[in-house]
């Protein structure tokens, strides 16, 4: 299984930084990942909305641009559908079985994902309603695809 992260923006942070390879390490025992970058756009504070959907289009033809058609795309929206761990480690299960053999996670910038990019995807999935910031939800969402391959390989995973 080919597991792909695409998100917008670069970490600065070095906690979050230590973080991903920890998370990278662990999981490469179960899957090949990649993560690929897109360059963010600077948003200025006081944006207008039409600012605000300008860079959103931007950041999201960048996406597109990087999503190639043979992977089952997965966008992480906050109106996308909730699922426990048990239930993400069963709907990568499902994926497996069904032929899919890349799984490309979307992560939008801190002002979300366009319309396109929602669109150009096959699932869309939150982790919450809450907004988090989107340098660490490549964590989260890391922790989850880990926590998912030790559930579906019966692996012990703290609770």
């Amino acid at each position: 299984m080919k597991i792909t992260i695409l998100c917008v923006g670069k970490i600065k942070e070095s906690y979050l930084r230590e973080a991903i390879a920890e998370y990278s390490k662990r999981l490469s025992r179960y899957a090949e990942l990649q993560i690929t970058e897109v360059a963010d756009e600077k948003t200025p504070d006081g944006a207008s909305a039409a600012e605000e959907a300008k860079i959103k289009q931007i950041e999201g033809e960048r996406l597109l641009k990087a999503m190639k058609p043979e992977a089952y795309n997965v966008a992480l929206a906050i109106d996308g559908r909730n699922l426990s761990s048990e239930e993400l480690s069963g709907k990568i299960d499902e994926l497996c079985v069904s032929g899919v053999s890349h799984i490309r996670f979307v992560i939008g910038g801190s002002l979300g994902l366009s319309k396109d990019v929602l669109a150009a995807c096959d699932y869309k999935l939150s982790f919450s309603k809450m907004t988090f910031p989107h340098q660490l939800m490549r964590v989260i969402l890391l922790e989850q695809i880990y926590r998912a391959f030790r559930i579906s390989t019966g692996e012990p995973y703290h609770k």
